[in-house]
């Protein structure tokens, strides 16, 4: 079921990537099953790094996790996701 291995980090104004905490990445997977049901097929496997399933749209992804990034206060305003499936 996961069968891409996605990268997650946190972008910073200025350019910085850096990869975003597990406790983040999990806090979404757990919290937004209940809202939208194409993230179930997600698992948190550690900093800036999450398994998911073939059927999980990668910019859906991205918009669900920035918006519950900042409702938490992770992410500040000039602050971006930046979601990547690295090539085997």
């Amino acid at each position: 079921m996961f069968v891409r291995k996605l990268r997650i980090a946190r972008v910073t104004p200025s350019g910085e990537a850096h990869p975003c905490p597990i406790a983040w990445i999990d806090n979404f997977a757990m919290r937004n099953f209940t809202n939208d049901a194409v993230f179930d097929d997600t698992l948190p496997i550690a900093d800036g790094l999450l398994e998911a399933g073939t059927r999980v749209p990668i910019d859906r992804l991205r918009t669900a996790m920035e918006d519950w990034f900042r409702r938490k206060g992770y992410l500040s305003p000039g602050e971006c996701l930046h979601i990547e499936e690295p090539s085997s």
